[in-house]
C-alpha cells in the first residue's frame, strides 16, 4: 500500500498502535486480574503480565513475570517481554544456520484452504490437509512421489486420470507417481484429508499443474 498510486490519503484523529511485537500485541488485548493475555490451553500460578499462547499442548505457567510465550506445531518461543522485537535477529540466525523453521511454517496456506505437516523421515512425510467448502486443489501429477489419501471429515471428489470417485469418511485411495489427479471439495462442510506421500523427493516444487482454477503455474 505505501507504493500504490491508487489510493487517496487524509488525516483522521484516532489512536493507532503500530503491532509490530509480542509485547505491543500484549499491550492491545483483554487481560486477566493479573496482567496477563491467555490464549489456548494454558494454566498459570503466581504469573503476572505476560503473554501466553499455545496452539496445540498445554501450557503451564508458574512464579513468571514480564514474559511471552508462543507454542506453534513447529516452534516455541520463550522471551522476556521487553526482548521481544529481538525475535527477527533470531530468526536471521536460524536461516544463517540453516534451519527450516526460520523460512518454512508447518502450517501452509493455500487458496484453497490449508494443510500441515504432522511428521515425516527419508522417503516418506504425513500431512493433514483442510479444503474450504467448494475448493478444489488444482489438477496436477507429480514425478517423484505417489500418494494415499484417507477422508477423515467430509466428502471428497477425486480425479485421477480418467477415474472420477466419491470419498466419505474413513474411505481411502492411492495416487500413483506419475497420475494426474485433482482433489475437490464438493460439500459446504470442510474436508480433512491425511495425506501419505512416499517418494524419493517430497518437495513442494514437484508440482505439474494442468488446470487451476486460481491461476498459479509451476
Amino acid at each position: 500500500m505505501e507504493k500504490t498510486k491508487l489510493g487517496t490519503v487524509f488525516p483522521l484523529n484516532v489512536g493507532w498502535s503500530d503491532i509490530g511485537s509480542w509485547e505491543s500485541l500484549w499491550k492491545s488485548e483483554p487481560k486477566d486480574k493479573e496482567g496477563n493475555v491467555i490464549d489456548g490451553k494454558v494454566i498459570l500460578s503466581a504469573t503476572k503480565n505476560s503473554y501466553i499462547r499455545g496452539e496445540s499442548k498445554l501450557i503451564v505457567g508458574l512464579g513468571l513475570q514480564e514474559v511471552v510465550i508462543v507454542e506453534t506445531n513447529d516452534a516455541v518461543l520463550v522471551a522476556n517481554k521487553k526482548y521481544s522485537q529481538d525475535v527477527k535477529n533470531i530468526v536471521s540466525n536460524l536461516n544463517k544456520e540453516g534451519f527450516p523453521e526460520g523460512k518454512v511454517h508447518k502450517k501452509i496456506h493455500r487458496p484453497w484452504g490449508h494443510f500441515i505437516s504432522i511428521d515425516e523421515g527419508p522417503m516418506w512425510q504425513i500431512k493433514k490437509i483442510i479444503v474450504n467448502p467448494n475448493s478444489s486443489l488444482s489438477l496436477q501429477m507429480h514425478h517423484h512421489r505417489s500418494e494415499h489419501w484417507v477422508v477423515v471429515k467430509g466428502t471428497a471428489f477425486v480425479e485421477i486420470d480418467s477415474k472420477k470417485t466419491i470419498l466419505k469418511k474413513n474411505q481411502s485411495i492411492n495416487i500413483p507417481l506419475g497420475a494426474k489427479h485433482r482433489l475437490s471439495n464438493p460439500d459446504k462442510n470442510q474436508l480433512i484429508i491425511i495425506e501419505v506421500q512416499s517418494g524419493s523427493y517430497l518437495g513442494e516444487d514437484d508440482i505439474i499443474r494442468f488446470e487451476d482454477n486460481y491461476g498459479r503455474k509451476n
